[in-house]
């Protein structure tokens, strides 16, 4: 029963006078004792309760003091608000009054200012994109400068202003017109930058050393091209660049630069052969093997008439050097002979004949037939190869199958070049043989006939 009662004198203690407890553990030994301390807890908890009483009435009167000041001051603020505002209100009634004045004063003046900020704008761009400007730098500057303070700060452009653009312009159709001669700053494709005469075309093109040089729009530099074009345009260049006076033929490029690149791409004839691959370097040994021989068997066949010829006009002396004379040589020998004897004689020398006047002739023919197959293979190769980078890259890039195509186009066009002057060149010297063949036969009838009359045999 003590035990019980101890407890819950304990835990109301506890509960009424936890700092107290907390602070010092007193041990009570009887009830009384026990008693004793609790009405001591309780004393010192009200005189706790009552000091927290009297800091929470000053903290509020505090409070109380700093909400009256906020107050105060939200006021002088929404006052000053308030104040602002309405000069706000009055400075936008003055400007817009303002800007009615000076629109009524600016009258059609302001449709003139936005088109010469405009104007400003697009000869900028001009200026910068035109060659010209290799020779006149900088003149692009000072309009962008213009156009833009014009549209920020509606600022009038004044006389001398408009003058000078006006000038700008001029100068910039002038100069189009003009080829002149300067000195400018090249930088070559290693690098080097080399100061050297330059000869501007109009606006149109640049010419240095006889070359063509191009102009980087981004850096206003003279830059030498990593490649030239053809040569009938470098050959017009160099002569435009030693004239003095005159008319010069040269290839301009209306485009400012965009036929000349496209020129500059154009893959050259040994470029092309190299396309071709190892068809095309067959075609074309096939067609100089053809060449050499048509050649040599024009020259020979020439000369083999000529003494035909020759030996026709004089046929009672018979010269072993020509065919014409090895067949009188085998009549003269052959006379005392029937006329179909004769004649058989006569045959048998024609053919021995043949072979040395047709010879190689019909190597050439064949060379003009094989020429076109070749490269009908070359053009089999190509597609291959073409569909083989389709397989591996896809079509989304046309310059994977550019190689294989260009294989295959290139081939035919080496075997139909060859082909072509082969078929004509072995028609003229086939015709050539066969003429002589010819006489021959002609000479061998008309002596055989010659022989039938004189012996009736």
């Amino acid at each position: 029963m003590r035990k019980s009662i101890a407890i819950i004198l304990t835990l109301a203690m506890g509960m009424s006078g936890w700092v107290f407890a907390a602070e010092e553990e007193i041990p009570a030994k009887s009830l009384a004792e026990l008693l004793e301390l609790v009405k001591e807890g309780k004393v010192i908890n009200k005189r706790t309760n009552e000091e927290r009483e009297r800091q929470f009435l000053a903290d509020k009167s505090k409070q109380q003091s700093e909400l009256n000041t906020a107050n105060r001051l939200q006021r002088e603020e929404e006052a000053e608000a308030e104040r602002l505002e309405n000069i706000f209100e009055r400075n936008e009634q003055d400007i817009a009054a303002k800007q009615e004045i000076l629109s009524k004063r600016l009258g059609s003046l302001r449709e003139l200012f936005g088109v010469l900020q405009q104007v400003s704008g697009d000869t900028q761009g001009v200026f910068e994109g035109s060659i010209v400007s290799a020779e006149l730098p900088g003149r692009g500057e000072w309009l962008g400068d213009f156009a833009q303070s014009m549209g920020k700060s509606s600022k009038l452009a004044t006389i001398e202003e408009i003058e000078r653009l006006w000038f700008e312009l001029q100068r910039e159709m002038t100069e189009s017109a003009k080829i002149s001669r300067f000195n400018a700053t090249v930088i070559k494709t290693d690098g080097e930058t080399v100061q050297q005469e330059v000869v501007r075309v109009g606006s149109f093109n640049l010419v240095s050393d006889g070359e063509y040089v191009g102009y980087d729009l981004g850096t206003g530099s003279i830059n030498e091209l990593a490649r030239q074009p053809a040569a009938r345009f470098v050959s017009s260049a160099s002569d435009l660049a030693s004239s003095s006076s005159g008319f010069v033929p040269f290839g301009l490029d209306p485009t400012r630069g965009q036929l000349l690149a496209l020129q500059v791409q154009v893959p050259t004839i040994e470029e092309r052969i190299q396309q071709g691959g190892t068809p095309g370097y067959v075609i074309i040994a096939l067609g100089i093997i053809a060449l050499l021989l048509s050649v040599e068997r024009f020259i020979t066949l020439n000369m083999v008439g000529t003494k035909v010829s020759r030996q026709s006009s004089n046929p009672g002396v018979a010269d072993e050097s020509n065919p014409l004379g090895r067949v009188l040589q085998v009549y003269h020998a052959n006379k005392d002979i029937d006329s179909e004897t004769l004649q058989l004689k006569l045959d048998e020398a024609i053919l021995k004949e043949q072979p040395a006047i047709n010879a190689r002739i019909a190597f050439i023919k064949i060379i003009s037939m094989v020429a076109p197959l070749l490269g009908l293979l070359g053009t089999v190769i190509g597609m291959i190869v073409t569909f083989q980078a389709i397989t591996l890259f896809g079509t989304g890039d046309p310059k994977t199958m550019a190689g294989g195509i260009s294989q295959a186009l290139i081939t035919t066009v080496l075997g139909l070049t060859v082909a072509i002057p082969t078929v004509l060149l072995h028609s003229i010297v086939d015709s050539r043989a066969k003429g002589i063949l010819h006489v021959l036969t002609e000479q061998s009838a008309g002596l055989v006939a010659e022989h039938a009359e004189s012996t009736g045999k």
